[in-house]
């Protein structure tokens, strides 16, 4: 027993040896409530390192919102400073970064291998796609559709029973490489498929008349990064021309609006939308994929964290799709379904007006391709672990959203196009 002990602990501390330089970092929230604010947390911005978490940029922010950012310990004082002189409302979500970091590793599940309630690395992600193919064959197939920028295999789960002529569900996880919840999720929905085809009337309904395309990690290099260099990296690994800076943001790089609003054309913002619109391998091979299959997909679901919300188009416009009251209705239904495990309560609507103005995004790409329902999950939590959900709260976060997905399914299948 002790060998085991032994190894899970090292195992910890490589998964997590980037924790020392977070130590002493804090999360804020603050309440914006006028332009004047707005102003202020921009200055801030301007002259002190700040990592937002929600929204995703200084540009997004809204009057009358709540706004969390990450601040180095050594721009504490500073920033603390500035927000009592202006009397701006503020409270600290996370005291020290490094230990709610570490504290994220909090599964009693055991420590080597693959496991439903862990944060598992790519490394055993990529073996678990491998593992959970040879040993489902009649359920599930894997397909490679890409490489990422640093040359990795971008596996594609094909998951339902054969069938001629089947509609088909794309899910994607892992577009930003800091929501480890979201390939998390992923590999949870495949689990649930297999383990409960043949026992559960109506996931066994679902795999029998619809395919699931589950794309476990998008962002593979960035997920990669997180693990052994930088937790909170959102981003690709690309390089960028002329710039000391890495990466794109994954859901600012598609042909929806690209680059309008809400999204950065300097290659250091986290919300870079890259040089051009599919510019990365990786949004790319997704798109093509999607393009390659459109006659089939009936239905696209990205997942991401954190703030409990289901969003669907538009983010790139305050317009809305032209079956709004359907998409509307359907995420109600779904957010309440979601709700009737635990009690989550999520916020749902069109993606601008629900949360920010962003364009570039895979979701509102997929609407305009002609996908009718297309659907953002934003999973647990709502601030106080953010980006850092402990792993305890996996099962309960994945069984209470494979409810909501299982109803959109459902809902997909009788109102086929």
């Amino acid at each position: 027993m002790l060998a085991f002990l032994v190894l899970g602990t090292v195992a910890l501390a490589s998964a997590h040896h980037s924790g020392e330089h977070f130590e002493g970092e804090k999360v804020f929230r603050v309440n914006v409530e006028d332009e004047n604010h707005i102003h202020l947390i921009r200055e801030l911005a301007s002259t002190t390192q700040i990592d937002f978490w929600k929204p995703d940029s200084v540009t997004q922010i809204k009057p009358h919102s709540a706004v969390d950012f990450r601040v180095k310990a050594e721009d504490i004082v500073t920033v603390e400073n500035v927000l009592k002189q202006n009397e701006l409302q503020y409270e600290v979500l996370i005291s020290n970064l490094r230990n709610v970091l570490e504290a994220q590793f909090d599964s009693q599940a055991r420590a080597t291998g693959h496991s439903y309630e862990k944060y598992n690395n790519w490394e055993t992600i990529e073996a678990w796609t491998q593992q959970v193919t040879t040993e489902n064959p009649d359920l599930i197939s894997r397909s490679v559709i890409g490489t990422t920028f640093e040359g990795r295999n971008m596996y594609l789960l094909k998951v339902g029973k054969a069938g001629p002529n089947k509609p088909a569900i794309f899910m994607d996880c892992g577009f930003h490489a800091r929501e480890w919840i979201s390939p998390a999720f992923c590999q949870w929905f495949v689990r649930e498929a297999v383990r409960t085809y043949g026992r559960e009337i109506q996931m066994t309904a679902l795999l029998k008349k619809l395919d699931f395309y589950v794309l476990p990690v998008l962002n593979i290099d960035g997920y990669i990064y997180t693990w052994t260099k930088d937790r909170m990296w959102r981003k690709t690994r690309s390089t960028n021309a002329g710039s000391r800076c890495y990466g794109t943001d994954p859901n600012r790089n598609f042909d929806a609006g690209w680059c309008e609003t809400g999204a950065s054309r300097s290659p250091c913002a986290e919300t870079y939308c890259g040089p051009a619109a599919e510019s990365e391998k990786e949004t790319k091979a997704l798109a093509d994929f999607i393009r390659d299959n459109l006659s089939s997909i009936k239905a696209y679901l990205t997942i991401h964290s954190y703030s409990q919300m289901l969003v669907y188009p538009y983010s790139y416009d305050y317009k809305l799709p032209d079956n709004n009251a359907e998409l509307n209705a359907l995420a109600k239904a779904a957010v309440k379904e979601l709700a009737s495990l635990y009690g989550t309560k999520y916020t749902y609507g069109p993606g601008a007006a629900t949360i920010y103005l962003a364009a570039g995004g895979s979701d509102d790409w997929a609407y305009d391709q002609g996908i009718k329902y297309s659907f953002t999950f934003e999973l647990r939590d709502t601030g106080r672990y953010g980006f850092l959900l402990p792993e305890s709260q996996i099962r309960a976060t994945c069984e209470e959203t494979v409810l909501a997905i299982k109803y959109l399914a459902n809902y997909v299948l009788e109102h086929l196009y």
